[in-house]
């Protein structure tokens, strides 16, 4: 039975006060606190239960039974207290660091809007983002970014895998990107487990599908009857044109400005940023390529309806669709490619030097060391012939 009560509680002396069972009320000048004295693991031990003013005879009673249940089990009381906090702690963590967890489309826009800048032109930037709120966003936009797993990765890139090789693998990357750099934040344990995701995904087949392009032989007639067959502005035609003689990529000839045209060595000179090879390139203008420029002027050459504003791709490329002619603007330098080698002695290096193409092999690469200008523009010169071969076109109207 217990000894104390709770009158000998409030009046008790200095000193001891057992109530049992190891239960003790240690009274000090100060201080009045309840201690269970113990054995457990072979040792003699202590344990402070609280203050006298704090825990009242019944409730410290209870917790003395439960430490003595411990004991009995062969765990010591305060170190049970320390795991118990310790777990409530990592809890506590746990839900404070899920609650300010950011979401995948979150991290994903903080991604984009620290690598925005690095890109060359700023419709990369906005295509990257936008094949995430097409394609991802939908699935993984809204789950924290810790809890994004390798099949929720996987089951994403397994609708579009074989539908759309080329951008999936895209996707992937940019899932990647955005997983790593949540690593590197801390909000994630592990990096994007790429390597394995490919490997749960079906083979893709290595037969690539090259742009559409116009047979070579097709061309007099299409470029001395392109204001017949093409829909669309004067400055667009003209841009089309110009495109075609200068095999170039169309975003070169759309962001081309005047003070890139030198007129008395005509000469095209295209900076690095709008080259995908990063690599000033000079083109050799024919003829009808400088008569396609119109009158010299500042800022774009071929600009948009908007004053300052460049052509958009689908500018030019929509003229083409009109027409059903099966083809694309970027075919165009195919079909420029397969003349130079069914109908002319053009070496490789010559016309892929025309075409701005890197040279892939390294130690090839290092002993190029001349752009071979004279000899493009003896090949282009050639090409702008043929292609106004069909018919006379300096009637064509060039205006500004």
């Amino acid at each position: 039975m217990p000894n104390l009560t709770a009158t000998q509680v409030k009046n008790a002396k200095l000193g001891k006060h057992h109530d049992g069972s190891g239960l003790y009320l240690v009274v000090t000048t100060g201080s009045k606190k309840w201690v269970l004295r113990g054995t457990v693991i072979g040792k003699r031990r202590e344990w402070g239960l609280g203050g006298a003013g704090d825990i009242g005879l019944a409730d410290v009673r209870e917790k003395a039974s439960e430490y003595k249940r411990l004991i009995r089990n062969g765990i010591d009381p305060a170190e049970e207290r320390k795991r118990v906090l310790a777990e409530s702690l990592a809890e506590e963590q746990a839900r404070d660091r899920l609650d300010n967890m950011p979401t995948f489309k979150a991290v994903a826009l903080m991604v984009h809007k620290e690598h925005a800048p690095t890109w060359k032109n700023p419709k990369d930037a906005k295509r990257w983002l936008s094949s995430l709120e097409r394609l991802v966003f939908p699935a993984l936009g809204d789950i924290p970014v810790d809890a994004i797993t390798t099949a929720m990765v996987r089951d994403v890139l397994a609708e579009i895998w074989l539908t759309i090789p080329h951008t999936a693998r895209k996707i992937k990357q940019r899932i990647g990107t955005v997983l790593d750099f949540a690593h590197i934040k801390g909000w994630r344990e592990q990096e994007a487990p790429l390597r394995s995701i490919t490997k749960g995904l079906p083979k893709q087949s290595k037969k690539e599908k090259h742009f559409a392009a116009m047979p070579w032989s097709d061309v007099p007639n299409f470029i001395g009857n392109i204001s017949t067959i093409l829909t669309a502005s004067d400055v667009v035609l003209r841009a089309i044109e110009f495109t075609v003689l200068t095999a170039s990529r169309s975003g070169e000839v759309r962001f081309a400005k005047w003070d890139e045209i030198d007129l008395e060595t005509k000469t095209w000179t295209r900076p690095e940023e709008h080259m995908k090879t990063d690599v000033e390139h000079r083109v050799p203008l024919s003829d009808r390529a400088i008569e396609l420029l119109g009158a010299p002027d500042d800022g774009l050459i071929f600009s948009g309806p908007r004053t300052g504003r460049s052509l958009s791709d689908m500018t030019l490329s929509m003229p083409l669709r009109r027409a059903a002619l099966g083809v694309t603007m970027h075919g165009f330098r195919s079909t420029f490619r397969d003349w130079c080698a069914d109908a002319t002695d053009t070496p490789r290096e010559i016309a892929e030097a025309a075409l701005a193409h890197a040279v892939r092999d390294q130690t090839e690469r290092a002993y190029a060391r001349s752009d071979l200008f004279k000899k493009r523009r003896f090949l282009m010169d050639q090409w702008a012939t043929y292609c106004c071969s069909a018919g006379d076109n300096s009637g064509q109207k060039v205006t500004k």
